[in-house]
């Protein structure tokens, strides 16, 4: 079970070059990998998304660019200095399409948000990072309305045949990349094996709908290194 207090203190420390290293690291899809879930949440036109573990708010800032206006996005996480740069890379872009955006901490376990505040529910890449993932998607679907919809971009279970030369890569070359880029090796070390831990994507969807989610769907991205949940609240 990973431990809030060290996961929020890697953060900390790879935050300055977090987006350098995931740009790195996976080769430039981590671009391609939200364009997708923006594609996604962009069928269903919401007007009020958390993004939810929002980081440096890189999908933030993709759905503000990506959904049709007015549309409200609080980006929410538990590090201060993830939080930090996000702002800061706000107000750099001076961009009028980010104006809605607002950045506030939250922890996923005990959202500080009202029932039912929310149309729609992102989190990239942070759901491995709970310590409780029933009782954070408990938590989201809390703030959801009804037929609010839920969309988890995480790492998954690749296919079978690629499986040997993911892991490979993962966790032997990754963590010596990401140490040239970060400083933070063991950070990255510790990546690798909650991916390698993670759920596939049908016991990650039997979670979901444990949660009291309905019509949940998986896509499977970049042979089954990423995939794509959908999900809805009924009530």
């Amino acid at each position: 079970m990973p431990d809030p207090v060290a996961i929020n203190s890697m953060f900390a420390r790879v935050a300055r070059r977090y987006d350098l290293a995931n740009r790195v690291l996976s080769c430039g899809m981590d671009l391609w990998w939200r364009r997708r879930l923006v594609a996604a949440v962009r069928h269903h036109a919401p007007r009020d998304v958390l993004d939810l573990a929002t980081g440096s708010g890189d999908v933030a800032f993709a759905l503000a660019r990506g959904l049709m206006p007015p549309v409200r996005i609080t980006g929410m996480d538990f590090c201060e200095p993830m939080l930090d740069e996000a702002n800061l890379k706000k107000t750099a872009a001076n961009d009028p399409r980010y104006h809605d955006i607002v950045f506030r901490p939250g922890d996923g376990m005990a959202l500080p948000l009202p029932d039912a505040s929310f149309d729609t529910v992102t989190i990239s890449f942070g759901l491995r990072n709970m310590a409780d993932r029933a009782r954070a998607l408990r938590e989201m679907r809390r703030v959801l309305r009804p037929n609010g919809r839920l969309y988890i971009l995480e790492f998954s279970q690749p296919h079978r045949a690629f499986r040997s030369l993911y892991y490979f890569y993962l966790l032997r070359i990754s963590p010596w990349i990401a140490g040239l880029v970060t400083r933070e090796r063991s950070a990255y070390e510790y990546l690798g094996s909650s991916i390698e831990k993670f759920p596939d994507r049908a016991n990650l969807s039997a979670e979901i709908s444990s949660a009291g989610f309905s019509r949940v769907s998986a896509s499977s991205l970049t042979f089954g290194v990423v995939a794509l949940h959908e999900a809805v609240s009924d009530s």
